[in-house]
């Protein structure tokens, strides 16, 4: 596995650069990477439409755009995880609609059932399907079944969960109330020396945090501030916010069914944890 250019426009090398430039500096890095390994080494790029575990990063206006056009000048295929963004956490199905990708494989889970059940699978685009299709008239059915596949109780949990998100409009929710929510925390938050951004799309909300917002000076790990913040809203507010393991980030991921009024309840805790910590 090899990992070419993160698209975390906040931790960017040089500061200087706008967007458009830092997605060409992200594209210069993979044309790079792609001329040292060989295109035809590589089987295919692997990325999330937005970064979830690695800090909740939107990628920069642009990016996807630009990343596809490499990969199919090289003929690469593209493998969405939409562990985190499938069905609806960015207010559109896929996170794939939202940022006009077309992956050549989708992997799913998660969102699938809302975890009532475990129940994960890939979503296969044409281009492999037809080699797929082929290449079971040539050689026979590919043997991939495992102990686990299609089970009944996973597959009617997600069945369960996809009508209730039709049914409850819960993913046109999850994009109203999600802008609602990263606007009520960044006018919260924004001007506060130690709030080096908030971020987000749909319900997925971030805020990092900075020794010094001007230098971009981070703090310490070993001082722990995310921990820190995060276990105050729960002690003081009984809010869980996650402190996210690339920095001091704190992430929200809320349920689809929030109101503005529970977003409101969030963006307080929030603000009153950071006065806390911060003093």
């Amino acid at each position: 596995m090899i990992h070419t250019e993160a698209p975390y426009y906040f931790r960017r090398e040089d500061t200087s650069q706008t967007e458009a430039q830092f997605v060409a500096h992200c594209v210069a890095e993979l044309e790079a990477l792609i001329e040292r390994e060989g295109a035809d080494t590589i089987a295919a790029f692997i990325g999330e439409p937005i970064l979830g575990t690695g800090g909740i990063v939107p990628p920069p206006t642009g990016y996807w755009d630009a990343i596809q056009a490499v990969l199919c000048k090289h003929d690469i295929l593209l493998i969405a995880d939409e562990v985190v963004t499938g069905f609806g956490r960015l207010g559109t199905m896929f996170g794939s609609d939202h940022y006009g990708l077309s992956p050549d494989i989708i992997t799913i889970a998660k969102g699938l059932t809302s975890a009532y059940a475990p129940l994960s699978g890939s979503i296969i685009g044409d281009k492999i399907w037809k080699v797929l299709e082929q290449g079971t008239d040539e050689n026979g059915p590919i043997g991939h079944g495992w102990t686990y596949s299609a089970h009944p109780i996973g597959a009617a949990a997600g069945v369960a969960n996809l009508k209730l998100l039709d049914e409850l409009d819960l993913v046109e929710n999850a994009g109203k109330v999600g802008a609602y929510l990263k606007q009520a925390m960044s006018d919260a938050l924004s001007a506060y020396p130690h709030v080096g951004e908030v971020r987000g799309e749909g319900l997925l909300c971030a805020i990092e945090f900075v020794q010094d917002k001007d230098s971009r000076t981070f703090f310490d790990p070993a001082d722990k501030i995310g921990p820190q913040i995060s276990a105050n809203m729960l002690e003081q507010s009984k809010v869980i916010a996650r402190a996210m393991p690339q920095g001091d980030i704190l992430g929200f991921a809320p349920p689809f069914c929030l109101t503005t009024d529970e977003a409101d309840e969030i963006v307080a805790a929030t603000v009153k944890a950071v006065a806390a910590v911060f003093g």
